[in-house]
Protein backbone atom coordinates (compact mmCIF):
# COMPACT_ATOMS: atom_id res chain seq x y z
CA UNK A 1 0.00 0.00 0.00
CA UNK A 2 1.14 3.55 -0.72
CA UNK A 3 2.82 5.02 2.37
CA UNK A 4 0.52 8.08 2.29
CA UNK A 5 -2.63 5.97 2.60
CA UNK A 6 -3.23 5.50 6.31
CA UNK A 7 -5.73 6.65 8.99
CA UNK A 8 -5.33 10.42 9.36
CA UNK A 9 -5.66 12.57 12.47
CA UNK A 10 -5.30 16.34 12.63
CA UNK A 11 -4.38 19.27 14.81
CA UNK A 12 -7.66 21.13 15.41
CA UNK A 13 -8.15 24.79 14.54
CA UNK A 14 -9.90 27.01 17.08
CA UNK A 15 -12.43 29.85 16.76
CA UNK A 16 -13.06 32.29 19.63
CA UNK A 17 -16.57 33.65 18.99
CA UNK A 18 -18.17 35.52 21.89
CA UNK A 19 -20.55 32.66 22.77
CA UNK A 20 -17.78 30.15 23.55
CA UNK A 21 -16.20 29.13 26.83
CA UNK A 22 -13.90 26.50 28.36
CA UNK A 23 -16.20 23.48 28.43
CA UNK A 24 -14.14 21.56 25.89
CA UNK A 25 -11.51 21.49 28.65
CA UNK A 26 -13.68 21.08 31.74
CA UNK A 27 -16.22 18.63 30.29
CA UNK A 28 -14.23 16.81 27.56
CA UNK A 29 -10.66 17.10 28.81
CA UNK A 30 -9.39 18.63 25.57
CA UNK A 31 -6.21 20.70 25.36
CA UNK A 32 -6.97 24.28 24.32
CA UNK A 33 -5.17 27.60 24.07
CA UNK A 34 -5.93 30.21 26.72
CA UNK A 35 -9.12 32.24 26.50
CA UNK A 36 -12.54 31.65 25.01
CA UNK A 37 -12.88 28.80 22.52
CA UNK A 38 -16.22 28.49 20.75
CA UNK A 39 -15.39 26.00 17.99
CA UNK A 40 -12.74 23.37 17.46
CA UNK A 41 -12.51 22.51 13.77
CA UNK A 42 -11.48 18.86 13.93
CA UNK A 43 -11.31 17.88 10.25
CA UNK A 44 -11.38 20.84 7.89
CA UNK A 45 -10.40 21.54 4.31
CA UNK A 46 -11.99 24.99 4.39
CA UNK A 47 -9.50 27.68 3.33
CA UNK A 48 -10.26 29.83 6.38
CA UNK A 49 -9.14 27.15 8.87
CA UNK A 50 -7.57 24.05 7.29
CA UNK A 51 -6.50 21.37 9.75
CA UNK A 52 -2.98 19.90 9.65
CA UNK A 53 -2.06 16.22 9.74
CA UNK A 54 -0.38 15.43 13.07
CA UNK A 55 1.10 11.93 12.54
CA UNK A 56 2.64 9.68 9.91
CA UNK A 57 4.29 10.48 6.56
CA UNK A 58 1.89 13.35 5.82
CA UNK A 59 2.59 15.20 9.10
CA UNK A 60 2.57 18.97 8.60
CA UNK A 61 0.37 18.96 5.49
CA UNK A 62 -2.98 20.69 5.48
CA UNK A 63 -6.05 18.70 4.45
CA UNK A 64 -6.31 20.66 1.15
CA UNK A 65 -2.69 19.72 0.42
CA UNK A 66 -3.43 16.07 1.21
CA UNK A 67 -6.35 16.28 -1.23
CA UNK A 68 -3.98 17.60 -3.89
CA UNK A 69 -1.55 14.75 -3.25
CA UNK A 70 -4.01 11.85 -3.03
CA UNK A 71 -7.04 12.96 -5.05
CA UNK A 72 -9.62 10.21 -5.46
CA UNK A 73 -7.53 7.89 -3.28
CA UNK A 74 -8.48 10.19 -0.39
CA UNK A 75 -12.12 11.09 -1.10
CA UNK A 76 -13.30 8.30 -3.40
CA UNK A 77 -15.22 8.12 -6.65
CA UNK A 78 -18.50 9.28 -5.08
CA UNK A 79 -16.91 12.69 -4.45
CA UNK A 80 -15.62 13.27 -7.98
CA UNK A 81 -17.62 16.50 -8.36
CA UNK A 82 -16.02 17.90 -5.21
CA UNK A 83 -12.60 16.70 -6.33
CA UNK A 84 -13.12 18.57 -9.59
CA UNK A 85 -13.67 21.72 -7.51
CA UNK A 86 -10.61 21.03 -5.39
CA UNK A 87 -12.66 20.82 -2.20
CA UNK A 88 -12.76 18.21 0.54
CA UNK A 89 -16.49 17.42 0.87
CA UNK A 90 -17.15 17.69 4.61
CA UNK A 91 -16.17 19.60 7.74
CA UNK A 92 -16.28 18.33 11.34
CA UNK A 93 -16.41 20.63 14.38
CA UNK A 94 -16.93 20.63 18.13
CA UNK A 95 -18.99 23.54 19.47
CA UNK A 96 -19.05 24.85 23.04
CA UNK A 97 -22.23 26.89 23.41
CA UNK A 98 -21.53 28.64 26.68
CA UNK A 99 -23.98 31.35 25.55
CA UNK A 100 -26.67 31.26 22.84
CA UNK A 101 -25.54 31.46 19.23
CA UNK A 102 -27.26 33.85 16.86
CA UNK A 103 -30.47 32.84 15.10
CA UNK A 104 -29.29 31.97 11.60
CA UNK A 105 -29.91 30.08 8.38
CA UNK A 106 -27.67 28.58 5.70
CA UNK A 107 -28.17 28.68 1.91
CA UNK A 108 -28.28 25.69 -0.41
CA UNK A 109 -25.65 25.03 -3.07
CA UNK A 110 -27.46 26.91 -5.84
CA UNK A 111 -28.02 30.07 -3.82
CA UNK A 112 -24.47 30.01 -2.41
CA UNK A 113 -22.99 29.60 -5.89
CA UNK A 114 -24.84 32.71 -7.07
CA UNK A 115 -24.27 34.88 -3.99
CA UNK A 116 -21.22 33.65 -2.06
CA UNK A 117 -18.41 33.65 -4.64
CA UNK A 118 -18.03 29.91 -5.09
CA UNK A 119 -18.79 28.89 -1.50
CA UNK A 120 -20.87 25.74 -1.06
CA UNK A 121 -24.25 25.63 0.57
CA UNK A 122 -24.45 24.29 4.08
CA UNK A 123 -26.44 21.30 5.24
CA UNK A 124 -25.34 19.99 8.62
CA UNK A 125 -26.20 17.68 11.49
CA UNK A 126 -25.63 18.03 15.22
CA UNK A 127 -24.88 15.28 17.70
CA UNK A 128 -25.46 16.38 21.29
CA UNK A 129 -22.45 15.32 23.35
CA UNK A 130 -23.34 17.18 26.55
CA UNK A 131 -26.50 18.99 27.61
CA UNK A 132 -27.16 20.79 30.87
CA UNK A 133 -30.63 20.16 32.37
CA UNK A 134 -33.28 22.12 30.48
CA UNK A 135 -31.13 22.63 27.39
CA UNK A 136 -32.85 23.53 24.13
CA UNK A 137 -32.32 24.57 20.54
CA UNK A 138 -34.07 26.92 18.17
CA UNK A 139 -35.06 24.65 15.29
CA UNK A 140 -37.59 25.66 12.65
CA UNK A 141 -40.64 27.88 12.99
CA UNK A 142 -43.94 27.95 14.81
CA UNK A 143 -47.16 27.34 12.82
CA UNK A 144 -48.41 30.21 10.69
CA UNK A 145 -45.14 32.12 10.33
CA UNK A 146 -44.79 33.81 6.93
CA UNK A 147 -42.01 35.93 5.43
CA UNK A 148 -44.04 39.06 6.23
CA UNK A 149 -44.76 38.09 9.83
CA UNK A 150 -41.14 37.01 10.31
CA UNK A 151 -39.83 40.38 9.09
CA UNK A 152 -42.45 42.29 11.11
CA UNK A 153 -41.58 40.51 14.37
CA UNK A 154 -37.90 40.97 13.67
CA UNK A 155 -38.39 44.74 13.35
CA UNK A 156 -40.52 44.82 16.49
CA UNK A 157 -37.96 42.90 18.52
CA UNK A 158 -40.34 39.98 19.05
CA UNK A 159 -38.79 37.37 16.77
CA UNK A 160 -38.87 34.79 19.59
CA UNK A 161 -42.63 34.47 19.01
CA UNK A 162 -41.88 32.96 15.58
CA UNK A 163 -39.22 30.46 16.65
CA UNK A 164 -39.73 26.82 17.58
CA UNK A 165 -37.89 25.70 20.73
CA UNK A 166 -36.78 22.05 20.92
CA UNK A 167 -35.62 20.51 24.23
CA UNK A 168 -32.60 18.22 23.73
CA UNK A 169 -30.61 15.62 25.65
CA UNK A 170 -27.16 14.11 25.24
CA UNK A 171 -27.30 11.53 22.46
CA UNK A 172 -29.89 13.38 20.37
CA UNK A 173 -29.16 13.93 16.67
CA UNK A 174 -30.59 16.93 14.84
CA UNK A 175 -30.57 17.24 11.03
CA UNK A 176 -30.27 20.84 9.81
CA UNK A 177 -30.85 21.00 6.04
CA UNK A 178 -30.10 24.28 4.28
CA UNK A 179 -32.96 26.72 4.80
CA UNK A 180 -33.53 25.74 8.44
CA UNK A 181 -33.88 28.58 10.93
CA UNK A 182 -31.81 27.51 13.92
CA UNK A 183 -29.77 28.53 16.94
CA UNK A 184 -27.79 26.54 19.47
CA UNK A 185 -28.64 27.75 22.95
CA UNK A 186 -26.42 27.78 26.03
CA UNK A 187 -25.38 24.72 28.01
CA UNK A 188 -24.56 22.45 25.06
CA UNK A 189 -21.50 20.75 23.59
CA UNK A 190 -22.16 19.55 20.07
CA UNK A 191 -20.36 17.64 17.35
CA UNK A 192 -21.25 19.17 14.00
CA UNK A 193 -20.88 17.34 10.68
CA UNK A 194 -21.54 19.52 7.64
CA UNK A 195 -20.79 20.42 4.09
CA UNK A 196 -17.43 22.13 3.68
CA UNK A 197 -18.84 25.63 3.87
CA UNK A 198 -18.89 28.68 6.13
CA UNK A 199 -21.92 30.36 4.48
CA UNK A 200 -24.10 31.68 7.31
CA UNK A 201 -26.82 34.34 7.34
CA UNK A 202 -27.29 35.81 10.80
CA UNK A 203 -30.90 36.89 11.39
CA UNK A 204 -31.03 37.87 15.06
CA UNK A 205 -28.33 38.14 17.72
CA UNK A 206 -30.30 38.67 20.94
CA UNK A 207 -29.54 42.43 20.85
CA UNK A 208 -26.00 41.89 22.13
CA UNK A 209 -22.80 43.64 21.18
CA UNK A 210 -19.63 42.14 19.80
CA UNK A 211 -16.14 42.51 21.33
CA UNK A 212 -15.78 45.86 19.57
CA UNK A 213 -18.87 47.23 21.33
CA UNK A 214 -20.92 47.20 18.14
CA UNK A 215 -23.80 44.97 17.07
CA UNK A 216 -22.70 42.10 14.85
CA UNK A 217 -23.70 42.24 11.19
CA UNK A 218 -27.07 40.73 10.24
CA UNK A 219 -28.01 39.32 6.82
CA UNK A 220 -31.78 39.60 6.92
CA UNK A 221 -32.53 40.03 3.22
CA UNK A 222 -30.46 37.02 2.16
CA UNK A 223 -31.89 34.98 5.03
CA UNK A 224 -35.47 35.69 3.99
CA UNK A 225 -34.65 34.48 0.48
CA UNK A 226 -33.45 31.06 1.70
CA UNK A 227 -35.56 30.28 4.82
CA UNK A 228 -37.80 27.23 4.48
CA UNK A 229 -41.08 28.55 5.90
CA UNK A 230 -42.63 25.09 5.57
CA UNK A 231 -40.32 23.72 8.26
CA UNK A 232 -42.76 23.91 11.17
CA UNK A 233 -41.91 22.49 14.61
CA UNK A 234 -39.46 19.78 13.46
CA UNK A 235 -38.09 17.28 15.97
CA UNK A 236 -34.87 15.36 16.47
CA UNK A 237 -33.83 12.65 14.03
CA UNK A 238 -35.40 9.26 14.62
CA UNK A 239 -32.71 6.55 14.48
CA UNK A 240 -33.16 3.83 11.83
CA UNK A 241 -31.96 0.44 13.00
CA UNK A 242 -29.39 -1.28 10.77
CA UNK A 243 -28.43 -4.21 12.97
CA UNK A 244 -28.67 -5.21 16.61
CA UNK A 245 -27.11 -7.95 18.69
CA UNK A 246 -26.69 -8.52 22.40
CA UNK A 247 -25.00 -5.36 23.69
CA UNK A 248 -24.48 -3.83 20.23
CA UNK A 249 -26.54 -1.57 17.99
CA UNK A 250 -25.86 0.07 14.62
CA UNK A 251 -28.29 2.70 13.31
CA UNK A 252 -28.59 5.60 10.90
CA UNK A 253 -28.99 8.94 12.65
CA UNK A 254 -28.71 11.08 9.50
CA UNK A 255 -29.16 10.33 5.82
CA UNK A 256 -28.92 13.02 3.14
CA UNK A 257 -27.30 13.49 -0.30
CA UNK A 258 -24.13 14.95 1.23
CA UNK A 259 -23.40 12.50 4.03
CA UNK A 260 -24.74 9.58 6.01
CA UNK A 261 -24.03 9.30 9.72
CA UNK A 262 -24.30 6.00 11.57
CA UNK A 263 -24.10 5.50 15.33
CA UNK A 264 -22.58 2.39 16.88
CA UNK A 265 -23.45 1.74 20.51
CA UNK A 266 -21.36 -0.91 22.25
CA UNK A 267 -22.56 -1.69 25.76
CA UNK A 268 -19.57 -3.83 26.69
CA UNK A 269 -16.40 -5.03 25.02
CA UNK A 270 -14.52 -6.49 23.50
CA UNK A 271 -16.24 -5.95 20.16
CA UNK A 272 -14.89 -5.69 16.60
CA UNK A 273 -16.56 -3.56 13.91
CA UNK A 274 -15.25 -4.51 10.49
CA UNK A 275 -15.17 -2.19 7.48
CA UNK A 276 -13.68 -1.74 4.03
CA UNK A 277 -12.71 1.49 2.28
CA UNK A 278 -12.89 0.19 -1.28
CA UNK A 279 -12.26 3.40 -3.21
CA UNK A 280 -15.83 4.72 -3.31
CA UNK A 281 -15.80 6.98 -0.26
CA UNK A 282 -13.64 8.10 2.64
CA UNK A 283 -14.96 7.52 6.16
CA UNK A 284 -14.77 9.75 9.23
CA UNK A 285 -15.02 7.97 12.57
CA UNK A 286 -15.62 9.85 15.80
CA UNK A 287 -15.51 8.50 19.34
CA UNK A 288 -18.23 10.15 21.43
CA UNK A 289 -17.75 7.99 24.52
CA UNK A 290 -15.20 5.32 25.37
CA UNK A 291 -12.36 4.55 22.98
CA UNK A 292 -11.46 2.43 19.96
CA UNK A 293 -8.40 1.23 18.09
CA UNK A 294 -8.27 1.29 14.29
CA UNK A 295 -6.53 -1.86 13.10
CA UNK A 296 -5.62 -2.13 9.42
CA UNK A 297 -2.65 -3.20 7.28
CA UNK A 298 -0.33 -0.77 9.08
CA UNK A 299 0.27 0.43 12.63
CA UNK A 300 -2.87 0.41 14.83
CA UNK A 301 -4.30 3.81 15.77
CA UNK A 302 -5.91 4.34 19.20
CA UNK A 303 -8.68 6.98 19.24
CA UNK A 304 -10.30 8.19 22.47
CA UNK A 305 -13.32 10.35 23.22
CA UNK A 306 -13.94 12.99 21.91
CA UNK A 307 -11.72 12.69 18.81
CA UNK A 308 -12.02 11.90 15.10
CA UNK A 309 -10.01 10.14 12.42
CA UNK A 310 -10.24 10.17 8.63
CA UNK A 311 -9.92 6.91 6.69
CA UNK A 312 -8.88 7.47 3.04
CA UNK A 313 -11.11 5.89 0.42
CA UNK A 314 -8.30 3.54 -0.66
CA UNK A 315 -7.38 2.36 2.84
CA UNK A 316 -8.78 -1.14 2.30
CA UNK A 317 -10.00 -3.41 5.09
CA UNK A 318 -10.01 -2.19 8.69
CA UNK A 319 -11.47 -3.08 12.07
CA UNK A 320 -12.58 -0.86 14.94
CA UNK A 321 -11.59 -2.69 18.10
CA UNK A 322 -13.66 -1.63 21.11
CA UNK A 323 -12.59 -2.93 24.54
CA UNK A 324 -15.35 -1.42 26.67
CA UNK A 325 -18.57 0.59 26.47
CA UNK A 326 -18.40 3.12 23.64
CA UNK A 327 -20.44 5.27 21.28
CA UNK A 328 -18.99 5.79 17.81
CA UNK A 329 -20.10 7.85 14.80
CA UNK A 330 -19.29 6.82 11.24
CA UNK A 331 -19.71 9.38 8.43
CA UNK A 332 -19.37 8.77 4.71
CA UNK A 333 -20.61 10.00 1.32
CA UNK A 334 -23.62 7.96 0.12
CA UNK A 335 -24.04 6.52 -3.36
Amino acid sequence: MEKNIYPLTFEPMFRDYLWGGRNLVTKLGRSLPEGVVAESWEISGHPSSPTIVDRGPLTGNTLPRVLDLLGADLVGTRSQSMLDRGKFPLLVKLLDANKPLSVQVHPDDKYAANHEYGELGKTEMWYIIYAEPGSKLIYGLKPGVTPDSFRHNLKQGTLETCLHELPVLAGDAIFIPSGSVHAIMDGLIIAEIQQNSDATYRVYDWNRLGPDGKARELHVDKALEVINFDQVEPGPSQPELITEQAGYRQEFITRCPYFNVERFTVEAGPHAIEGHCDGRTFEIWGVMTGQMTVTWAGEPLPVRAVHFCLLPAKLGEFTMQVEGPATLLRTYVPA
